[in-house]
């Protein structure tokens, strides 16, 4: 038996937390996409209506019952895909990537297809987003994204310019191959340095892609603080060190 083509559709995922606001716009620029025939949202816990948004938006809906972190929803949406692909199969097609796309995008979402040419064409294995200047400043000063950008050139030699860029597209292969992810807010930094050290191709692809900029106020103090701890533990599971700042 001949082995299955590459699949020339991918399917997103989309991990969402409290994101009522946002997430029916997402989905439906998502679902816009010429290259995307599947979109799962996978509510991580949410307390609001994200996840009746993001059904009748058009999404298949996964949930979690408690806020479990963006890894383990990006595993659950994985999941999904692969048991629809079962469910439902395609004879003679091989498994589609997957784009993972943050849920605050809402219309800009719909520019995320750059990303998935590289992966279909079987060029790269897998692609990050590069996005321009955001309309609203953000509130942090850079510590996280440079922990994490000092880390992932201190493991495998490369400096991405946006180590912590959630809109990723990858073949299955590789991510199976990144198989169990990091923790929490790890993830992605986590993901570039195990897949550049396992020889799977990696490479930023800019996207005009806009989101919701985290404020200053205490609970987006949190946030950050919690994005640190979760790279800096990524980092030291790998033996990577590098200087806090």
């Amino acid at each position: 038996m001949p082995p299955p083509s590459p699949s020339r559709t991918v399917a997103v995922v989309v991990p969402a937390k409290d994101e009522e606001e946002r997430i029916a716009e997402t989905v439906r620029a998502l679902r816009g996409l010429e290259v995307a025939d599947l979109v799962v949202v996978v509510d991580d816990g949410s307390t609001d209506a994200t996840a009746a948004r993001a059904r009748d938006a058009g999404a298949l809906v996964v949930a979690h019952r408690r806020n479990r972190g963006k890894a383990a929803a990006m595993r659950t949406g994985a999941r999904a895909v692969a048991a629809r692909e079962h469910a439902a199969p395609r004879p003679g097609t091989g498994p589609r990537p997957l784009l993972f796309v943050d849920a605050d995008l809402a219309g800009s979402a719909a520019r995320t297809e750059p990303l998935t040419g590289p992966v279909l064409a079987g060029e790269a294995d897998m692609t990050i987003a590069v996005l321009p200047r955001q309309a609203t400043p953000g509130g942090g000063r850079g510590l996280v994204v440079g922990l994490a950008r000092r880390g992932t050139c201190a493991a495998v030699g490369w400096s991405p310019q946006q180590p912590l860029s959630g809109m990723r597209c990858l073949t299955r292969g590789a991510f199976e191959a990144a198989l169990p992810l990091a923790r929490g807010w790890g993830v992605e930094t986590a993901l570039t340095i195990d897949l550049v050290r396992a020889g799977f191709r990696v490479t930023e692809v800019p996207c005009d892609l806009h989101h919701r900029v985290t404020g200053t106020d205490w609970r987006a103090q949190a946030h950050r603080a919690a994005q640190y701890r979760d790279v800096a533990l990524a980092l030291a599971q790998r033996r990577v060190r590098v200087r806090p700042w």
